[in-house]
Order: structure tokens, then C-alpha cells, then sequence
């Protein structure tokens, strides 16, 4: 995949539907036990690595790696050796 910028990103996501986009980073050898979390997401990995386990499939992400998630998925994550860091849209669910 071409390089791409945060901010192309960003009005990518937005254009999708996605309402908020960040920069989240996380420090090395961190686990995540399985959780879910409200909104629905997509993640592009920049720099590190992580593995995402979602059922029974565990996907190893290296930087330019795209993931997402549905609202309510069950996942964990762990982070190598030197953490990771990735952009994440969030989908939030509207407040009715």
C-alpha cells in the first residue's frame, strides 16, 4: 500500500463514517486481556508490532497493517518489544 499520511487518513475514515480519528500508542510487551469496546473501529499500525486475537484467529500487525473491528468484538492484544503505535477511527454509537 502507498505511504499515507495521518491526515489523508483522517478524511478517509470521516468520509466512511467514522467520527473520530487518533493517534494511539502503546508501551512495549503490553497485554490486553479479551475485551470489547462500544464503537466500531479501524486501525492502521505506523510503527512496532501488535497481535490482535479475535476468536480463535491471531493476526501478527507490522507497520501498514489495517484492521477492524465490529462494535461489541471480543478481542486481546499484545505488543512487541517495543510497544506500538496505530491510527484508530472510532465509529461511536449516536447518542439517542
Amino acid at each position: 500500500m502507498a505511504s499515507l499520511a495521518f491526515d489523508d487518513y483522517r478524511a478517509r475514515a470521516l468520509a466512511e463514517g467514522y467520527d473520530e480519528v487518533l493517534l494511539r500508542s502503546w508501551p512495549a510487551d503490553l497485554q490486553i486481556d479479551t475485551h470489547a469496546h462500544a464503537f466500531a473501529l479501524k486501525a492502521r499500525v505506523v510503527s512496532g508490532e501488535m497481535w490482535l486475537t479475535v476468536g480463535s484467529e491471531t493476526r501478527h500487525l507490522l507497520p501498514g497493517d489495517e484492521f477492524e473491528l465490529a462494535a461489541a468484538a471480543r478481542h486481546a492484544e499484545r505488543y512487541g518489544h517495543t510497544g506500538a503505535a496505530f491510527w484508530l477511527a472510532r465509529r461511536n454509537p449516536s447518542a439517542e
